[in-house]
């Protein structure tokens, strides 16, 4: 008897023990409710603030062998209250036509201003005015672990919404012409094809980047051309209705540079630009250079790949003049040229 008293006597104080461990542990409950009901209602101030500005795309676009046009969709961003909307290349690519619906439901008809495939970026804009309009981030405060939020129009459903964090910056995609896209912002917040070219957003409503891509084997893995980025693809779309790069007339590849021949002409680079081709009277075959040429700097920027010169010139004033230094066969020279403006994908 005695001892079924002990093991009841146990019992209750084992309960006792736990009802005092759960009133101890109530006020940490309450404080992960009170942080994500804060996260809520920053999702939806959010949310609320940015869908308005928020418009799906109906891209019209021809096939030459189909019976009739088709009929591709993405989303976009209104930045203007006159009706500019940033979205992607690949979003209007081809279109013949577009219309955007806002999320009130009310349509219109809009028209490209400029595309630029180097960045995946586009601006059109919708036949209205006095229109709502989301302002561009500065992409450059961003962090990994950083709240964003993508909002898109896919396929007509209004305002879908997804969230999740900054996952690493300063990615690397390739555009539709073979360009690298730099400082590409990778993130978790969930994305289909219909979100292409909608808001990356932060927690204050601000645009960090237009939706780009999505690996279709990884889950929950997105990427955002950030908004640094694409400020200066909308000045240059409004200002000339394209995107100004300089161009040499050259076709390059990437190559490793002979451990001797860097010893002895004192380089750091371990790669260079070797020379494929040379255009026909263009600034590159004015100067003399030749296939077979290394090019190893431009200015006083060591280049060990394309991208490297895709850079430099998509920064170099047009018409300025720049220093090359190649290698051609052991020797080092330098060649003056004068960049001009670059065809769509050429150096």
């Amino acid at each position: 008897m005695k001892a079924i008293q002990e093991k009841t006597l146990k019992l209750i104080s084992d309960r006792s023990y736990g009802l005092t461990q759960a009133k101890t542990s109530r006020p940490s409950q309450v404080r992960d409710a009170d942080l994500l009901d804060a996260y809520s209602r920053a999702v939806i101030s959010v949310v609320e603030m940015v869908s308005p500005t928020v418009v799906s795309i109906q891209a019209g676009i021809h096939q030459p062998k189909a019976e009739q046009d088709q009929s591709a969709s993405g989303s976009g961003v209104i930045f203007a209250p006159d009706g500019y909307i940033l979205t992607n290349d690949h979003v209007i690519h081809g279109a013949k036509q577009l219309r955007v619906t806002l999320t009130d439901g009310s349509s219109m008809a809009a028209a490209t201003v400029g595309t630029d495939p180097a960045t995946d970026l586009a601006v059109i804009r919708a036949n209205a005015s006095s229109l709502e309009y989301s302002s561009l981030g500065d992409s450059s405060q961003l962090k990994p672990g950083r709240l964003v939020i993508a909002i898109g129009n896919p396929f007509g459903f209004q305002s879908t919404v997804s969230t999740g964090v900054v996952s690493a910056l300063g990615r690397g995609l390739r555009s539709r012409d073979g360009r690298l896209i730099e400082n590409i912002i990778q993130h978790t917040a969930p994305l289909n094809p219909g979100n292409s070219g909608g808001p990356l957003v932060d927690s204050a409503g601000n645009v960090m980047g237009i939706n780009t891509a999505i690996i279709f084997m990884a889950q929950g893995i997105g990427f955002a051309v950030p908004a640094n980025t694409a400020r200066w693809v909308v000045s240059q779309l409004l200002t000339h209705g394209r995107v100004r790069r300089g161009f040499l007339g050259i076709s390059g590849r990437q190559w490793p540079l002979n451990r001797r021949l860097m010893r002895y002409h004192n380089l750091q680079n371990n790669f260079a630009i070797e020379v494929l081709s040379v255009e026909r009277d263009s600034p590159a075959s004015r100067v003399g250079i030749h296939m077979g040429d290394f090019i190893v700097r431009v200015g006083d920027t060591q280049v060990s790949s394309v991208d490297d010169l895709h850079r430099f010139l998509s920064e170099w004033p047009i018409g300025d003049e720049i220093a090359l230094t190649i290698i051609r066969r052991s020797e080092c020279i330098d060649v003056r040229v004068v960049p001009v403006e670059a065809v769509q994908g050429k150096l």
